[in-house]
């Protein structure tokens, strides 16, 4: 009988918390807050994007699409966009990829995961390319390939050096073998560039892996990195299968890999502009009003 009773307390006890819990909610607008998906602060939206995205109190930065990157990094009005209308075939016929490419096209309003193009930042010239990780994950096809390379040959023409802003899973599987041949082509262009003494920054963002990682995003002369994020090749179950070790919990991070000399410097998002800028004049480029 205690039994009975115990059990009809506990029901009658899980009922109202239950009830309670749902009369507690609060339906907040999604377009009102947002919450850190890192510390669980939470921040007005308004606030949020005034921060260019990063969270007030773990210093979280979310990530940016292609256009909000060079809204906050490049002067005004100052980009003439490279290869914009190019688009992705369907070399190996993947079932389903173009389809996949179009509905991102229109979402994004973007042609695909790169935007490249000549601007200014604080007047000072440069060649930019800024990858975007809402269209596709930002993964290296055969577009991506050819616009950094194309963005690399013309800064070598036009003397001019180049910033690129990674964020990439790697090759892209439905573009086949062609999408792994782009690391060799990027690769070749960083080295004629390199060998005519011009500037190359890359900007690792989250996340930086694969087939972009071991390619031109670790041939930077200057590699930059953003607080906390994720920079590797291979994942974590991978390389402890095949090292047959455990490896440390921050392996990937970008602090870790300053430590360990793979990046030269951490700038938070506010400063990176200032930071860019201040590289570009100590390496004889100059702006109008140097």
């Amino acid at each position: 009988m205690l039994e009975d009773l115990f059990k009809t307390v506990k029901s009658r006890f899980e009922a109202d918390s239950a009830a309670d819990r749902k009369s507690s909610k609060v339906a907040i607008p999604q377009d009102l807050m947002f919450k850190c998906p890192r510390c669980g602060n939470v921040m007005f939206m308004d606030d949020f994007l005034g921060a260019s995205k990063v969270c007030s109190n773990c210093n979280y930065h979310a990530r940016l699409t292609a256009r909000e990157r060079l809204k906050i990094t490049i002067d005004k009005d100052s980009l003439v966009e490279y290869d914009a209308t190019m688009t992705s075939k369907n070399p190996i016929d993947f079932e389903g990829y173009e389809e996949k490419v179009e509905s991102l096209q229109e979402k994004t309003g973007l042609k695909d995961a790169i935007i490249t193009g000549e601007c200014t930042i604080k007047t000072k010239p440069c060649v930019i390319g800024v990858m975007d990780s809402h269209f596709m994950m930002a993964s290296m096809g055969s577009v991506v390939g050819e616009k950094i390379a194309r963005a690399f040959e013309r800064a070598t023409e036009k003397r001019l050096p180049v910033i690129l802003f990674t964020a990439s899973g790697g090759a892209r599987m439905q573009e086949g073998i062609l999408s792994l041949m782009q690391m060799a082509k990027t690769s070749a262009a960083v080295k004629k560039h390199s060998d005519a003494g011009l500037l190359y920054i890359t900007v690792l963002t989250d996340p930086t892996t694969g087939g972009v990682t071991a390619s031109f995003a670790s041939l930077g002369d200057i590699i930059i990195a953003e607080p906390k994020v994720l920079i590797g090749f291979a994942g974590r179950r991978v390389i402890e299968g095949t090292i047959r070790q455990r490896l440390p919990d921050d392996f990937q991070s970008a602090e870790f890999l300053l430590q360990h000399g793979f990046v030269d410097m951490i700038v938070e998002r506010k400063n990176m502009r200032r930071t860019l800028s201040k590289l570009l004049r100590l390496h004889g480029y100059k702006g109008e009003t140097a």
